[in-house]
């Protein structure tokens, strides 16, 4: 079973990418951020504590997130070739959380981070907050999630390296040219 941690900064692309591996690979796709998002959409309480958090360019909870991926896990079909985490883990708690929860199923997992310059990422930001909206896309949220990112979620590439569960990818360039990177990773 292939399942890939597809790590980066805020606008690195992990969900473009996430959308062309899970295509090409037939793979499941769990992205926290729509999960997430459309807890929110629901108005519950649960939606509101993470509007708050999200829109301030904060990370959720690992109590909050661990349960969301363990039943996500749980509810794989059996039939299942792989899944690519979108936005999980984001701290060394989460990812030693995960590692646990994968073996408890017979699974492992493989980290591809994709690095991007950073005034590439806000540029990046910019731009998709004017197409979508997004209130978490203005400049001064988007430093704040860089910063989150650097100190919280970076990490966890150290502790994926560290496992031999890590590969790096330049993701500076344009979409294609990335996925063509994730493929010759992915087609070994």
């Amino acid at each position: 079973m292939l399942n890939i941690i597809l790590c980066g900064a805020p606008g690195s692309g992990k969900g473009t990418q996430s959308e062309l591996i899970v295509k090409k690979y037939d793979l499941q796709h769990l992205s926290t951020g729509d999960v997430l998002r459309a807890e929110i959409a629901k108005g519950s309480e649960l939606g509101k504590k993470i509007d708050a958090l999200i829109s301030q360019g904060n990370l959720v909870p690992d109590d909050m997130m661990y349960g969301v991926i363990e039943n996500y896990i749980a509810s794989l079909p059996a039939d299942c070739k792989g899944t690519i985490f979108d936005g999980y883990p984001r701290t060394v708690a989460q990812a030693e959380s995960l590692t646990e929860l994968l073996k408890k199923h017979g699974m492992e997992a493989v980290m591809i981070d994709l690095l991007v310059d950073e005034q590439l990422l806000i540029q990046r930001l910019i731009e998709r907050g004017k197409i979508s909206g997004r209130a978490d896309d203005n400049l001064n949220t988007i430093r704040h999630r860089i910063a989150v990112y650097h100190n919280q979620t970076e990490p966890i590439a150290h502790y994926y390296l560290h496992h031999g569960n890590y590969v790096a990818v330049n993701g500076n360039h344009n979409v294609e040219d990335v996925f063509l990177q994730i493929e010759r990773i992915l087609d070994k």
